[in-house]
């Protein structure tokens, strides 16, 4: 799944990437859920894959509420653009489900995920703990009225706060691939850095 991961989003979102070491720190994390890592196979061939961790929205009160966050999704590049993804995500979400959950916060961009049934973090009153909303925290809910509008924190697990220098180290043990800038980087920028009012 590294190797599948790493060919993904080499060069996507910044010169080479970091979704790799992720996946690979991901699995032994106590935020895991191993019931929700799933892969999908064409022809007998491993092209993708997606992985879910515990993550959590915290009221004005206090009050938590145990939600999902999934990432990386990672499609082989041959095989993007053909609706692979938007199954195995569809796959994911019935069994997310049948676990008992009922919200999804993801990071993304929101021409990917909006099809899906993603909203912006605003329209359910999710913020950061500045108090902000990003233009890329996306929410679906899996089960109607699951959020009541009451202000919500969004609290991700630390498993994503990636140390940049364990990541290079680990994509040395990889096949040697160019870093290079490529317009996706800076329309990742953009949206990443985008607050809505």
């Amino acid at each position: 799944m590294e190797e599948i991961t790493r060919k993904a989003f080499w060069n996507v979102y910044v010169p080479g990437c970091v979704e790799h070491y992720l996946v690979h720190i991901m699995r032994s994390h106590k935020d895991f859920l191993p019931e929700l890592d799933f892969v999908i196979e064409v022809d007998d061939q491993l092209i993708g894959n997606i992985m879910y961790t515990k993550a959590k929205l915290v009221d004005e009160s206090g009050e938590e509420k145990a939600i999902l966050t999934f990432g990386p999704v990672s499609i082989l590049p041959e095989y993007q653009r053909k609706g692979y993804g938007k199954k195995l995500m569809e796959y994911s979400f019935e069994r997310a489900v049948a676990l008992g959950y009922d919200v999804i916060v993801i990071f993304g961009n929101p021409g990917n995920y909006v099809s899906l049934g993603f909203k912006s973090c605003k329209k359910y009153n999710i913020c950061l703990e500045d108090g902000t909303y990003p233009a890329a925290m996306l929410v679906k809910e899996l089960k109607p009225d699951a959020l009541d509008g009451r202000k919500w924190i969004y609290y991700h697990s630390p498993v994503f706060e990636i140390d940049e220098a364990e990541a290079g180290r680990f994509d040395e043990g990889f096949e040697p691939l160019e870093k290079r800038y490529q317009p996706s980087q800076e329309e990742f920028y953009i949206y990443s850095h985008s607050i809505l009012q």
